[in-house]
């Protein structure tokens, strides 16, 4: 007999097995699903091809075999296959995949009908339509031998797939997943990392047993255990009850069966097993978990199949740890790029001011894994000269754009020193995990008593609480700067600092270091003299590096302005903005001395005089210095 009469003997071998297979179902066709039928037609169809060497049409993956015709009023599991046809395709169901058969339907089967040349185009899916759509699905296959189970599963793709060798496996390793701490009631939270690699063929994995042990009960910590494939869910089964698991319940085993996962030869496929945790654990069930395999079963492309249950498997295994639901949820309070720097603000003698952001810190939720609701800010206002109730007429907080006016005066409101501010939030703001948010404390000030002019205000954040998955309570603290409070005068920038150490080389004389502070002084709702005579106008320190006094030694300031000079007074008219220079020269009493020079004040008035003479401090201080230099003879 030659090789092509025997093909063909096997080719009608198989057909006259498939006539029988069909003789034998059709007595219990009600028995068996559509798409079971159509499984065992594709696979006759695959044996026929391998057979005769030939290729042969059989429906693509996610084929639906009509059993009925489809109309207006039809309902069922079909009516829904055909409407995700139709969307898939582009003909519009507004309903969406409903499975009842309606007006809407039928217009998109109409249309399809239209578009594939199908008269009438009535919107009736009968024989002649699908027809059309079981050729619009054919898929060409070419198998030179019969894949184990049919249609597998190769990474995220799902088609018919030829296997080739014999396949043995190579590597079995379990890693933990990105993150190895699940919170309780967590959702398809990856737990663990299985990688897989085959020598010698091509496997297709039927089945994985996962083990999941602690000191605890596998089925009170787990609802549901998936396997996912390049980030999607291929396989998932119940872990919540006992009869979940297998043999001795302790061992928390879990199979995965009927997987069709395609691994090809040598090369890593890689399983992640993902769970969905139960809520409200015991202190038993959280904690540190062990995740590894017990058994993997195979076929090669002879439909071998082959169960491991060595030490290949077996042998390594991983760790994650359950934890509390919120367990890494955090609100950290930061600096703010946006705060406002130290500055005059004017307000007025006889009404209430403009509001003005005297702070603005920050809320970060770096780490977490919830969104938190903010229920509650706690913020502290230190106030000189008068009392917060005295200076403040009004106090809002604007978390993320929100703006937060139900606010409490806490004690110490009084008298002048500190007062605290409670805002309710009431969980208007919400914060997703992550995220990092700015918060400004905005205050409109009262009209200044004359006695109060040069007030200061100071915020700072104490506290922020709000609910993740548990309560969340705020860490850190930050403090503003301070702010002075005038209806008139100055308000003052640093412009430039610099300081300069001139060697002298004649003998017996000695260095000495040249210091700068200029600043931008801008006058408002006031003409601004200030006197020539640093003397008398300017109060300044020399200083080491830890702001202690610097040994005695000889100084000689000199003050300069970019302004007019009147009469011995620098004038700045009012809205006017004029650079003051202080220069100190400083010779010290001893080698190697270390200065630097800070500017502490500056005196003025509202005429060319000094008899009720009004002073600008610096602040913050640390602004208005310059660095440190050694003076070394």
């Amino acid at each position: 007999m030659t090789k092509t009469s025997t093909v063909a003997s096997k080719a009608f071998v198989a057909i006259v097995a498939a006539a029988m297979v069909f003789s034998l179902v059709a007595p219990a066709a009600k028995a068996a699903t559509a798409e079971e039928l159509q499984a065992q037609i594709t696979a006759l169809m695959a044996q026929i091809a391998a057979l005769s060497g030939t290729t042969t049409t059989a429906p693509a993956a996610g084929t639906y075999t009509f059993t009925r015709s489809l109309t207006i009023g039809a309902q069922g599991a079909d009516v829904t296959a055909l409407q995700t046809y139709l969307i898939s395709k582009g003909f519009a169901i507004p309903a969406g995949a409903t499975g009842y058969f309606g007006a809407q339907s039928a217009s998109a089967v109409a249309a399809w009908q239209t578009a594939n040349m199908i008269s009438p185009a009535a919107g009736y899916f009968g024989p002649v339509s699908q027809a059309k759509y079981m050729s619009l699905m054919a898929a060409v296959v070419v198998p030179p031998v019969v894949p184990p189970t049919g249609t597998t599963t190769t990474g995220t793709t799902t088609a018919p797939v030829t296997l080739g060798g014999e396949a043995s496996l190579d590597k079995f390793e379990v890693d933990s997943a990105s993150d190895d701490t699940v919170d309780e009631g967590a959702e398809e939270a990856e737990i663990g990392v299985f990688t897989v690699k085959f020598a010698d063929g091509d496997a297709e994995i039927s089945r994985l047993d996962v083990a999941l042990t602690n000191n605890g009960d596998a089925w009170d910590a787990f609802e549901s255990v998936q396997l996912m494939v390049d980030g999607k869910v291929i396989a998932e089964v119940d872990a919540s009850s006992k009869d979940d698991y297998l043999g001795d319940e302790d061992n928390g085993i879990l199979r995965f069966s009927d997987l069709k996962i395609v691994a090809m030869e040598d090369e890593e496929l890689e399983i992640t097993v993902s769970a969905t945790m139960q809520s409200n654990l015991d202190g038993t069930e959280l904690g540190a978990w062990t995740i590894g395999a017990t058994s993997l079963r195979f076929f090669d492309a002879d439909a071998v199949a082959t169960t491991e249950i060595g030490t290949l498997v077996t042998g390594d295994t991983d760790t994650f740890t359950i934890q509390v639901a919120g367990f890494d949820d955090e609100m950290l309070l930061k600096t703010s790029t946006n705060d406002p720097d130290a500055t005059t603000l004017k307000v007025e003698n006889n009404s209430k001011s403009d509001e003005y952001n005297v702070f603005t810190f920050d809320i970060d939720t770096k780490d977490s894994t919830n969104d938190i609701d903010v229920s509650e800010v706690t913020v502290t206002v230190l106030t000189t000269v008068a009392s917060y109730n005295t200076l403040v007429d009004d106090a809002e907080l604007v978390i993320d754009g929100v703006v937060i006016d139900d606010v409490t005066v806490g004690t110490g409101s009084t008298t002048p020193g500190l007062t605290t501010l409670t805002f309710d939030v009431s969980e208007d703001v919400t914060i997703n995990a992550g995220d990092r948010v700015e918060a400004k404390l905005m205050l409109t000030f009262k009209s200044l008593a004359l006695a109060n002019e040069g007030a200061t205000v100071k915020a700072s954040v104490t506290a922020v609480n709000g609910e993740g998955a548990e309560t969340v309570n705020s860490t850190g603290t930050v403090v503003g700067d301070e702010h002075t409070l005038r209806t008139s005068g100055i308000s003052s920038e640093l412009d430039t600092v610099s300081s300069v150490v001139t060697v002298v080389e004649a003998a017996g004389v000695n260095d000495y270091a040249t210091y700068k502070v200029s600043v931008d002084v801008t006058a408002f709702e006031q003409d601004v003299y200030i006197s020539t005579n640093p003397a008398t106008s300017t109060f300044y320190a020399l200083e080491n590096g830890a702001g202690v006094p610097a040994v005695a030694g000889s100084r000689t300031p000199t003050l300069s302005s970019t302004g007019e000079e009147n009469a011995g007074f620098f004038e700045i008219n009012e809205g006017e903005t004029e650079t003051i220079t202080l220069e100190v020269t400083y010779i010290p009493g001893a080698a190697n001395t270390v200065a630097r020079l800070a500017l502490t004040s500056i005196v003025f008035n509202d005429a060319p005089s000094m008899v009720t003479p009004q002073t600008w401090a610096a602040s913050p201080a640390t602004t208005y210095r310059t660095g440190t230099v050694t003076i070394v003879n």
